[in-house]
């Protein structure tokens, strides 16, 4: 079991910054792939960027790139995920998630993540 408290959100405008911490804690030793997901009312859960814990790969949606990092501190069990350059349509809960998937190919998919966070709302204004 694994347990993960998100923590970071918040409301800023158009153009601005936010970083979101997750720690992990709990059986962590089979975790391979952290991420990071969002979601929105009415629309569905999407992957926004990945690491894969042993080697510090990273994946991250077309929607994020060169605006989203996402980076990990093994020794707190903790992921961050710098998000700059904020767009309203970035508004959206996001979660973390844990997985012990070793495929490349699903690593954006939520239903190859086994341990999910509570979430945290962040909201972007124009």
């Amino acid at each position: 079991q694994v347990e993960l408290v998100e923590s970071g959100g918040g409301s800023v405008q158009a153009g601005g910054s936010l970083r979101l911490s997750c720690a992990a804690s709990g059986y962590t030793y089979d975790v391979t792939l952290m991420g990071w997901f969002r979601q929105s009312p009415g629309k569905e859960r999407e992957g926004v960027a990945a690491i894969r814990t042993a080697d510090g790969f990273t994946y991250y949606a077309d929607a994020v790139k060169g605006r989203f990092t996402i980076s990990q501190d093994s020794a707190k069990n903790t992921v961050y995920l710098q998000m700059n350059s904020l767009k309203p349509e970035d508004t959206a809960m996001y979660y973390c998630a844990t997985s012990r998937s070793t495929s490349i190919a699903t690593i954006l998919v939520a239903q190859a993540y086994n341990s999910w966070g509570q979430g945290t709302q962040v909201t972007v204004s124009s």
